[in-house]
């Protein structure tokens, strides 16, 4: 926990801040502020938003109640839920706040191999929603709807997601294998990769990783489908609120239709997103945001406004509490450890 500095805090912020002004600066319109007004549509579409965030933690914290056999109190759950989401917005994408899990539950009095399944399981859950719905959402939508007009833009993110699901993809059968079929097969085949000369620096992590499955299948693999279909439910109940988030800000600032094409764009976005090498995706999501729902909006310049508003209910939000929980939780946990 110490790793969390200013810095830590303020690099995103700054990177995101910057990324907006200057799209701002660059495509100002001086009828951009003439064509909002607000109203109760603008005020309840944004509220709306809010609520669909509130929701998604709720579902986010059900479920680690759920995996803790209703051992952690909602205070529990709600601090590890805010320390994940603020570990997930001060570090790159890719790595995320699932890898500080097993040690949130630890200090919140979860032994370490039901806290490792706990992650595990979450990070499995996530994914196969995610895994699951792609296809879904291509048997409703075109390509050139999803990724929009042919452009190097539109191509270039298309071929970019087509990468990243299949990795997706792969690592979520990787887990289930791990979880239900061969932990230790896959626990040597980890701890071999991370051999590799260009997977040097994440060696240990790697290896810690893969014990954490081969301690998390004895304790998933004979749990009920009652036990596997309360915590789908609530991963799905997070996914869709955190996605519909954006379903509530065109409400507020658009007279357009389009919320299904609008939803699931929302996938495209959010798989992509998590090869993002900034911080919690600092710059990169406010200027995809602006180049996916532009036309959604009559006037260009108002998807930069509507992407900021995004971020602040979806990113900075936890930067805020993140900062102000960390603190009292770390001393809370020091006096426990005395």
């Amino acid at each position: 926990m110490k790793g969390f500095s200013r810095y830590s805090i303020g690099l995103p912020v700054v990177i995101g801040l910057a990324v907006f002004f200057a799209i701002f600066y660059k495509e100002y319109d001086s009828s951009l502020f003439r064509g909002l007004t607000v109203d109760a549509k603008m005020i309840a579409g944004v509220v709306l938003a809010v609520i669909l965030i509130l929701m998604r933690d709720a579902g986010l914290m059900l479920r680690f109640r759920q995996m803790s056999a209703y051992a952690l109190s909602w205070r529990q759950v709600f601090n590890v839920n805010v320390l994940c989401e603020f570990t997930s917005a001060v570090t790159p994408s890719s790595v995320g706040g699932s890898s500080l899990i097993v040690l949130f539950l630890k200090k919140e009095g979860i032994e370490m191999g039901r806290a490792s399944a706990i992650m595990v399981a979450c990070l499995f859950l996530g994914e196969l929603f995610l895994v699951l719905l792609c296809p879904l959402i291509l048997l409703f939508f075109s390509a050139d709807e999803l990724f929009g007009a042919s452009n190097l833009f539109s191509s270039s993110i298309k071929l970019l997601f087509i990468a990243t699901y299949s990795v997706v993809f792969l690592w979520t059968v990787v887990l289930f294998v791990a979880l239900f079929k061969r932990p230790n097969y896959v626990k040597s085949l980890l701890q071999l990769i991370a051999k590799l000369p260009v997977l040097r620096r994440w060696k240990d992590k790697i290896e810690v990783f893969a014990t954490d499955l081969a301690l998390s299948s004895g304790e998933l693999s004979n749990q009920s489908m009652r036990f596997w279909f309360k915590a789908m439910g609530s991963t799905c109940l997070a996914w869709i609120c955190r996605f519909a988030v954006v379903n509530a800000l065109l409400f507020a600032f658009s007279e357009q239709n389009g919320h299904l094409l609008a939803f699931a764009r929302q996938l495209i976005l959010w798989i992509v997103m998590t090869v993002a090498p900034t911080p919690g995706g600092s710059g990169v999501s406010e200027y995809m945001f602006k180049e996916y729902y532009e036309s959604f909006f009559p006037i260009a310049g108002v998807a930069l406004i509507v992407a900021f508003v995004w971020r602040i209910i979806t990113y900075y939000l936890y930067l805020l509490l993140g900062f102000l929980v960390i603190p009292s939780w770390i001393t809370k946990s020091k006096d426990k450890e005395e």
